[in-house]
């Protein structure tokens, strides 16, 4: 069920710490793909306008917003946003570096990519290296609307670019599994092998 407008206020108390500390500019970032078998980990960092009269009703968690009203949700917070970064790692980087540093790597690559210079930047419970002062949240995709925004635009990228290469990849289901280990994939997995969207040190057990 959809946040109604008032229960998407309720997410700005992070954001409202922030702006009563005379700070203007608040950035949000969050990852969409740490634990899928294939494509890439996708980093966005976003930047939004927070008077009570901006605020985008519905935005939440993006796991818990349907994939309709994320792709109304996204084109909203787009077109809203101040400022919006967008950073990915795909298999190959992850596999080199691992998930985790992939992600710390976009999420810094993210946060400086902003055309505008955050004052804080709420983050979801993930500590990294950066120039500009950090917050983490324990599961901020929940609590704070910035971060959800940059949620939901990352979901939608990823998503998007999952479903494009399962028209090159047809065999693994891509469209619907978006690259999680659904029984379909598994089992293409096991019987045809990988393909190169595949993360060589997420698929151990299923290729021997």
């Amino acid at each position: 069920m959809a946040r109604t407008k008032h229960d998407t206020l309720t997410m700005l108390e992070y954001e409202k710490q922030c702006l009563e500390k005379g700070q203007k500019y608040i950035a949000g970032v969050d990852e969409v793909g740490r634990g899928p078998l294939a494509g890439p980990v996708v980093v966005a960092s976003v930047i939004m306008p927070l008077a009570e009269e901006d605020i985008i009703q519905g935005v939440n968690d993006s796991k818990k917003v349907s994939e309709k009203n994320r792709e109304i949700l996204y084109q909203k917070i787009i077109s809203k946003a101040i400022a919006c970064s967008i950073e990915w790692a795909d298999e190959k980087v992850i596999d080199e570096i691992n998930i985790l540093q992939a992600t710390k790597l976009c999420m810094k690559k993210a946060i400086e990519g902003l055309s505008v210079a955050p004052d804080t930047v709420l983050i979801d419970a993930v500590k990294i290296d950066c120039k500009y002062p950090i917050l983490p949240i324990i599961k901020g995709d929940a609590k704070s609307y910035s971060i959800a925004c940059a949620s939901i635009v990352a979901k939608v990228v990823r998503d998007r670019y999952m479903t494009e290469m399962d028209v090159k990849y047809p065999e693994y289901g891509f469209a619907s599994n978006k690259g999680y280990g659904s029984s379909k994939h598994i089992e293409a997995l096991k019987t045809i092998g990988p393909c190169p969207l595949h993360r060589k040190s997420f698929i151990k057990n299923f290729c021997q």
